[in-house]
């Protein structure tokens, strides 16, 4: 299920935009599983409402420390969660499946960014491809990819722009967001907007990080298995500039 449209979702189309058909199960978020379902109940039992829901999955997920892990598949739900850490398509499963086990309609919206998000990262880096997950509220989607990054990470790397003087960097933008209210759009990489020129491409809609890298849109600009292996290649340099930019918060 994939739907191509812009960054500003107020208005969505009949089909493709029914809450009713983002909360359903698929082979990465396998909703059946017992220990997910149980994850699902305990963060939620206490909530009041949706949005209460959607703040507390979102907490747990964002906790979760931002990692460049070396793989040669998409992970599961259950298995980002067994984890306790992961890059940003990890992040995005664990939260879909998690929001749609708690009755939230939940999908990703992927977007590509221009590559200087990335500085600092590591050098030479391809323009990444950005999952903002969306859910269903008061009428209409909202979406945020500040999942991504841990309080930690997030501190360190702004300051790390700040002390560069660079806008973006690390995978964030000095004027993007860092935490999510549930109830309005909210983006680390920007403002977002039709104006955001560090959007470079809209993907469209997906279930989860498997139906998009088996999309059109994916297949027309990259081949699956190169790019993959791409990234791992790239996974090492990652990790370490990851440690890095942690361990110069720790440093007097």
């Amino acid at each position: 299920m994939s739907s191509s449209s812009t960054l500003t979702t107020g208005a969505p189309s009949p089909e493709l935009d029914d809450p009713g058909q983002w909360l359903g199960s698929s082979p990465l978020l396998d909703l059946e599983d017992p220990r997910l379902r149980l994850r699902a109940q305990a963060l939620t039992q206490l909530a009041a409402g949706p949005r209460e829901k959607t703040l507390v999955v979102y907490g747990f997920v964002k906790r979760l420390p931002f990692a460049k892990p070396f793989k040669m598949r998409l992970y599961t739900a259950r298995e980002v969660l067994d984890n306790a850490r992961g890059d940003s398509a990890d992040k995005a499963t664990l939260l879909v499946a998690l929001l749609r086990l708690a009755g939230v309609p939940a999908r990703i919206r992927y977007l590509t960014l221009g590559g200087e998000i990335m500085r600092g990262l590591l050098a030479g880096m391809p323009e990444p491809t950005r999952p903002v997950v969306e859910v269903f509220r008061r009428g209409r989607w909202i979406g945020t990819d500040t999942y991504i990054f841990d309080a930690p990470y997030y501190a360190a790397a702004l300051r790390r722009l700040q002390d560069n003087r660079w806008a973006a960097g690390y995978g964030i933008h000095v004027e993007g967001h860092a935490l999510w209210d549930g109830a309005n759009d909210a983006y680390g990489f920007g403002r977002g907007d039709a104006d955001d020129t560090l959007v470079l491409a809209d993907h469209g809609v997906f279930c989860d990080p498997l139906e998009f890298v088996s999309s059109p849109s994916y297949r027309a600009s990259h081949n699956r298995l190169p790019r993959a292996l791409q990234w791992n290649l790239f996974s090492p340099a990652m990790d370490r500039a990851i440690r890095d930019l942690r361990s110069s918060e720790d440093r007097p």
